[in-house]
């Protein structure tokens, strides 16, 4: 029997919401989502990577008045428009604070937390606190960036247009939280710099003033990096974690130093790779497409051949 155009609709249709019915049946089995699964409880908060970037903006508003945030700001308005941006910020980031200390207390069982909140005020009051070294580090990682970049104009172009300091930026926000304790929303933060300038730096790296990436797509700053000051990298140096063997169960090795030491003065050309926990001694410079798993002494240039060149 040969069936009508209809009839055909009707069996695909129901053929097609089978299918529908099969996939939602496997999705929701235990076995499929049990390590992907987030019990949320009534009333819990969520970080939101909206906000996130409400709060990042607000932090460059405050921290680089005139060159970002809505309003038009003088001498005279200065003291007004920053402390708007304080209390907003300060409001926008306890909540957020809140929310990933929430999602990280797998053991809170009442939503509201009363005790989760007050911490939240207070990591975000801690934070606010230190803006004033925040912006002095911030002034001198711009400073560096302008000496260092013959085709940057002034040090406005650099805090307005630079990618490599708005990923500076980021991860000094960043790195503040991440001090602080907070959990998700440091990485959060460095993350959404690393889809806008297509720089990876981790919270957790320790990076001292005068910093500078110079163009900076696909730079990779590891979780336990250390660079010391007047450090200067190029685009595509990998500072990369040794992979460790897994422990005794097999389970991959954590909070261990894994990550290379850059000591003061140090230049890395494009393209570089430093492997593991070396150290690059002070003033020392590394050539592009360098892949590099040793001990560099100060002073030293290291060629593609690995020759060390005083």
């Amino acid at each position: 029997m040969r069936l009508n155009k209809n009839e055909l609709n009707i069996m695909e249709s129901h053929t097609h919401s089978n299918i529908l019915s099969e996939t939602v049946e496997k999705l929701s089995e235990e076995s499929s989502y049990r390590q992907l699964f987030h019990q949320y409880k009534d009333q819990e908060a969520l970080p939101s990577g909206e906000v996130l970037r409400e709060v990042v903006e607000l932090c460059r508003a405050i921290l680089f008045p005139g060159y970002y945030g809505k309003a038009r700001i003088s001498t005279q308005t200065i003291q007004y428009h920053t402390g708007v941006n304080i209390e907003t910020l300060h409001t926008l980031l306890t909540d957020q604070i809140y929310a990933g200390l929430c999602f990280d207390d797998a053991t809170c069982l009442d939503c509201p937390n009363t005790t989760l909140a007050q911490q939240g005020q207070t990591l975000s009051y801690r934070f606010i606190a230190n803006f004033p070294e925040l912006r002095q580090l911030l002034a001198s990682d711009a400073e560096a960036m302008y000496i260092g970049d013959p085709s940057a104009h002034n040090k406005g172009e650099v805090i307005f247009c630079a990618p490599g300091f708005r990923a500076i930026t980021s991860y000094r926000i960043a790195h503040q939280l991440y001090l602080l304790g907070a959990p998700y929303i440091p990485k959060m933060i460095t993350e959404m710099a690393h889809a806008e300038t297509g720089i990876d730096i981790h919270p957790g790296a320790t990076i001292g003033h005068s910093f500078s990436i110079d163009h900076g797509t696909g730079t990779v700053i590891g979780e336990t990096s250390v660079i010391g000051n007047r450090v200067r990298i190029f685009q595509g140096v990998s500072l990369a974690g040794e992979k460790l063997p897994p422990d005794a169960n097999g389970n991959t090795v954590r909070n261990v130093a894994r990550h290379p030491i850059l000591e003061d003065d140090v230049t890395i050309y494009s393209n570089a790779t430093l492997l593991g926990r070396i150290t690059i001694g002070k003033g020392s410079t590394i050539c592009g497409n360098v892949w590099l798993t040793e001990n560099v002494p100060a002073g030293a240039t290291i060629k593609q051949n690995n020759k060390i060149i005083f």
